[in-house]
C-alpha cells in the first residue's frame, strides 16, 4: 500500500529537507574540518514549526554517519544532570565507606563494609570530567567526537545553560592546547535549538559569551518555488501526480512555512488516497489547505500566542483588523491609544521573536502564517 511522504508530525523526519540545505551543509562540512571549525557551536533559532526538531534529528545523523557519537536531550530543569549520566551511566563517586568490625557466626573475626556514600554532582566541573572521559575512551577514533543538541532551549534554567557553556568551553580549550594534528583531535560539537527569545538568554549572559562565538542558523520560510518543486518530488517518489498549477497553489497555501508545507502535503495526498487516486486533483488540495489550516490553528497559532505579554497581544490584535492586508503601523497607534514609543517598542520586540516582519516603509505583517487570520477569529 502506498505511504503518505508528508510527516507533520513534531520532529519527524520528512522526506525532503526543503529550504535547509545551507545549514546541514555547514554542519557537516564543521565535522569534516577539523577541531577548531566554527560550525560546532551553533544556534539554531526559529519560531514553532520552522523545523527545528528535524534538523536536530538530521544533524545527529549526518554525525552518527561520520563515526561521532551523539547525545540528545530537550532543555528541561536538571538537563547538565542528564547529560553527566548519558556520558557515563556509571558516574557514581564514593564519597567516604568505613570499614567496621565484626563476627560471623562461626566466632571467627573479620570485616565488612559498615557504610558507603554515593553523590553525584552537577556541577560546571563534573560535566567537564564526563565529557572528556568519554573522549578519551577508545570507542571514539581519532578525529571523531561527541555531539550535544539541546532542543527548545529556552525552556532551560540559567543554571543548566551556564553549566553546559562552561564545560564545553574548557574541553574546547583543553582540546586545542593538545599537540595532535586538528585532524585527529577528538572533539564536541554542541547545538542548541529554541524560539528567538534564547538569543538574549544565551548570548547576551556575561557567565556564557564565548557563545557569541556560536554560528547562528536562523530559520526562514522557505522559498515558494522550492517548495513547490519539493511538492512535486515527493508527490511522485510516492507513486501519485499533481499538476504544476496545483502543486504552485499548495506552495502558496504554505506561505513557506516548513510545518505547513507538510501539512498541506500530507492532507491534500490523504484526499486523493481516499478516492483510491494516484491524482492529487484541485480539489484534494483545496480540502488539503483547509484541513490543514485547521491543524495548523491547534498546533502553532495557539501556542505562538500563550507566551506573549498583554501589551503584545494587544498590538496583534490591533494588526489582525487589516487581515489580509498588512497593517500601517500609524493606524495601531491610533487603534489602541497608545503612544508611538508604546508601539515602537513592542514592534521591536515582536520583529525580533520573528511574529511579525516589515512589510515596506512604515509597514507590517504577520510572520506566522495564518496568525492574523486566527486573531481575527477570535476577534
Amino acid at each position: 500500500m502506498a505511504m503518505n511522504p508528508f510527516k507533520p508530525t513534531a520532529g519527524k523526519m520528512p522526506p525532503v529537507l526543503v529550504g535547509r540545505e545551507s545549514a546541514i551543509e555547514q554542519f557537516a562540512e564543521a565535522l569534516d574540518n577539523g577541531a577548531g571549525a566554527p560550525g560546532r557551536i551553533m544556534l539554531v533559532i526559529g519560531q514553532r514549526g520552522f523545523g527545528k526538531t528535524v534538523l536536530l534529528t538530521e544533524f545527529r545523523r549526518i554525525a552518527s554517519e561520520r563515526k561521532w557519537e551523539t547525545i540528545s536531550e530537550t532543555a528541561s530543569p536538571g538537563v547538565a544532570q542528564r547529560l553527566i549520566e548519558a556520558l557515563d551511566s556509571h558516574n557514581l563517586r564514593i564519597d567516604q565507606a568505613s570499614l567496621n568490625p565484626s563476627v560471623n557466626i562461626a566466632g571467627i573475626a573479620g570485616a565488612s563494609l559498615g557504610s558507603i556514600a554515593i553523590s553525584s554532582s552537577a556541577s560546571p566541573l563534573n560535566l567537564r570530567n564526563a565529557i572528556a572521559k568519554r573522549l578519551e575512551s577508545s570507542k571514539i577514533g581519532k578525529g571523531k567526537g561527541i555531539l550535544i543538541t539541546i532542543d527548545e532551549t529556552q525552556a532551560a534554567s540559567l543554571d543548566d545553560l551556564v553549566a553546559i557553556a562552561t564545560a564545553v568551553q574548557h574541553v574546547i580549550t583543553s582540546i586545542d592546547e593538545t599537540n595532535v594534528p586538528d585532524n585527529e583531535k577528538k572533539g564536541i560539537a554542541i547545538v542548541f535549538a529554541g524560539l528567538p527569545s534564547i538569543v538574549n538568554d544565551l548570548i547576551n549572559d556575561d557567565v556564557i559569551t564565548f557563545l557569541r562565538r556560536a554560528v547562528q542558523c536562523k530559520l526562514d520560510n522557505v522559498p515558494l518555488l522550492d517548495v513547490k518543486n519539493a511538492f512535486l518530488e515527493s508527490v511522485v517518489d510516492s507513486g501519485k501526480t499533481i499538476s504544476d498549477d496545483n502543486a504552485w497553489k499548495a506552495a502558496q497555501a504554505s506561505d513557506g512555512y516548513p510545518y505547513m508545507v507538510q501539512l498541506v502535503g500530507y492532507y491534500m495526498w490523504q484526499s486523493a488516497q481516499r478516492r483510491h487516486s494516484s491524482e492529487i486533483t484541485l480539489d484534494d488540495v483545496d480540502a488539503g489547505i483547509a484541513d490543514a489550516r485547521i491543524a495548523f490553528d491547534d498546533a502553532v497559532c495557539a501556542p505562538a500566542l500563550d507566551g506573549l505579554k498583554s501589551a503584545e497581544l494587544e498590538f496583534l490584535q490591533a494588526m489582525a483588523v487589516d487581515v489580509p492586508d498588512v497593517t500601517v503601523v500609524s493606524d495601531i497607534e491610533a487603534r489602541t491609544g497608545h503612544s508611538r514609543s508604546w508601539v515602537n517598542k513592542y514592534r521591536a520586540a515582536l520583529i525580533k521573536d520573528q511574529v511579525v516582519r516589515a512589510a515596506g516603509h512604515g509597514k507590517l505583517a504577520f510572520a506566522v502564517p495564518h496568525l492574523g487570520e486566527y486573531l481575527k477569529k477570535q476577534l
